[in-house]
């Protein structure tokens, strides 16, 4: 009976994988927005009835879709970081952001969808935020690292965020001077786009050599949070 389920469980595992497959490249040449579950059952194979066995409706499949992303981001944010671990805060944060950049422009339409526009009707559960939430976490045990180790260049903070920077410390970075909390915020929004502009097209006859570019804004943005420079 065990073998009859197990074969069982890897039979679903196989089809949902192959009806995520489709759905990204329908991602890829249509957009999230246009998703269809009908059109993904015809592509693969199925009926749409079977497929909601699956999948019970568009936004349980963009959701899938959406954690496999943000998974598959953090994975490839937390093994640059974890290679990198012997070296200083500073030279871990530019490789976590090396690892971000070339994440994304490998896989460019799960990017938009997850950095993109907000695909109409959509409302993203509570499911994603673990996932959502892993390069950040990284980031964090970064800075997190420096002030516990060499220390951090404490960022200038304005008296009128302050309650803000420090609520945002109590909920996520906790043991973190508010200062670099804050510039942490400000910098991820800041790579986020930067790496919009670039796959998006923004950056056209703007910026040639996009490998430095983004290597000097990233490592900018390091000092901004407070890592030292060697």
């Amino acid at each position: 009976m065990n073998t009859v389920r197990g074969a069982r469980e890897r039979a679903r595992t196989e089809v949902a994988a192959a009806i995520k497959d489709e759905a990204r490249r329908m991602l890829a040449a249509e957009g999230a927005a246009r998703l269809s579950l009908r059109a993904v059952a015809r592509e693969v194979g199925m009926v749409s009835s079977a497929l909601y066995r699956y999948f019970p409706s568009r936004d349980d499949l963009l959701t899938a879709l959406i954690i496999d992303a943000y998974d598959s981001l953090g994975a490839a944010a937390e093994g640059a970081d974890e290679a990198s671990g012997e070296l200083r805060p500073r030279e871990r944060w530019n490789a976590v952001c090396a690892a971000v950049r070339g994440w994304a422009l490998a896989h460019p339409h799960e990017f938009a969808l997850v950095y993109g526009s907000p695909v109409p009707g959509y409302a993203a559960p509570q499911d994603t935020v673990g996932p959502a939430s892993r390069v950040a976490e990284c980031l964090i045990g970064v800075v997190r690292a420096a002030h516990a180790g060499e220390g951090l260049d404490r960022p200038p903070l304005p008296a009128g965020l302050r309650a803000e920077a420090e609520r945002m410390t109590a909920d996520f970075a906790e043991g973190l001077p508010p200062e670099a909390t804050a510039a942490l915020v400000a910098a991820w929004a800041q790579l986020v786009g930067l790496l919009s502009f670039e796959l998006f097209g923004q950056f056209h006859r703007v910026v040639e050599d996009r490998d430095a570019f983004y290597a000097h804004a990233a490592d900018r943005l390091a000092g901004e949070v407070g890592l030292r420079a060697a």
